[in-house]
């Protein structure tokens, strides 16, 4: 069974999931996610959500969350839901292959989970990834990414959160917004943009291929995004996919994080005036086959380091997106 535990230093929560050590290496002629084998699936689908078989948050989103009262070591039941999204029905498939119109129910399927989530009193989070590659730790290949419903805001977002508040209190502005404004101008970090997105290495980023992904409209949460701008955010990730796999001439490592505001949270009112929707990526790679590890700067003092100029590894991912084209 999952639990969370409070870590006083930091003021948030670490899952211990001891169930997931368990997990499998799947063999290479086995695969449960494809028609026919381990899993009661579709003989054909598209795209396809189901809960995941060795989940971190194990004990749902019904009734009530309860926190264990200790001044320093407090413990709660591990509340939430994690789920597996599967992109395709077919092994090989990479997002970048898949056509326009199956990439946009991909983030339609993302939608009516998070709308889901939304309506849950007592999720406080609702946080949509992909984790891709083996250089990333992943174990099943079949192109899919995971949703996790938390029943707190992780601290990484409280941060962003944070800090977005305090700039809004300071300036009066949108920092998502400012930043925007800032990468245009100077141009020479921003990839591409949609009429609805930009997307850019921002200049503090801490992975030279670090890419960011922001809305240009104030949207706050991904169902605030109507049926068009939804299926435009999915060509913008098969470009952004089929980019990162040209820039190598094969399959790209990477974390894709998709940051939206908190739900069901009394703290964060008004969110749309500071914050904004947008997604992530944290790709390993600093050259062909070279690991950017976070060593122990990053993971002990959160002193990030980049190895890159970032404006130098945006010439190479434009130069990539039109090898993709």
């Amino acid at each position: 069974m999952s639990e969370l535990r409070w870590n006083p230093l930091l003021g948030t929560w670490t899952i211990v999931a001891a169930n997931r050590q368990n997990r499998p290496n799947m063999p290479k002629d086995f695969c449960p996610f494809c028609p026919g084998e381990g899993k009661k699936l579709p003989e054909n689908y598209e795209v396809l959500m189901f809960p995941n078989d060795f989940p971190a948050l194990s004990d749902g989103v019904e009734g009530t969350w309860d926190i264990e009262e200790n001044e320093l070591y407090q413990k709660a039941s591990a509340k939430g839901n994690c789920e597996v999204i599967l992109y395709s029905s077919e092994h090989n498939k990479q997002l970048s292959q898949l056509s326009d119109e199956h990439v946009g129910k991909l983030v339609q399927l993302w939608v009516s989970r998070f709308e889901y989530y939304q309506k849950q009193a007592l999720v406080q989070y609702v946080y949509e990834f992909e984790n891709r590659g083996a250089a990333v730790g992943v174990t099943m290949p079949h192109p899919h990414g995971q949703l996790y419903a938390f029943p707190f805001v992780p601290l990484k977002i409280e941060t962003e959160l944070i800090n977005c508040k305090n700039y809004y209190d300071k300036h009066g502005r949108n920092m998502l917004e400012d930043m925007i404004i800032e990468e245009k101008r100077d141009g020479s970090r921003v990839i591409f943009e949609t009429d609805t997105f930009l997307v850019f290495l921002p200049h503090f980023t801490d992975y030279p291929y670090g890419i960011f992904i922001v809305s240009k409209l104030p949207k706050v949460h991904i169902n605030e995004f109507n049926i068009d701008q939804q299926n435009e955010l999915g060509i913008v990730l098969k470009l952004v996919n089929g980019m990162f796999d040209s820039l190598y001439d094969k399959l790209f490592p990477y974390m894709m994080c998709m940051h939206q505001g908190a739900v069901n949270h009394e703290k964060w009112i008004n969110q749309e005036d500071y914050y904004r929707f947008h997604i992530e990526f944290y790709p390993p790679w600093r050259s062909e086959d070279v690991i950017k590890y976070y060593a122990s700067s990053e993971m002990g003092a959160w002193a990030a380091a980049n190895t890159r100029n970032v404006e130098d590894t945006a010439v190479e991912l434009r130069t990539a997106l039109e090898k993709f084209k």
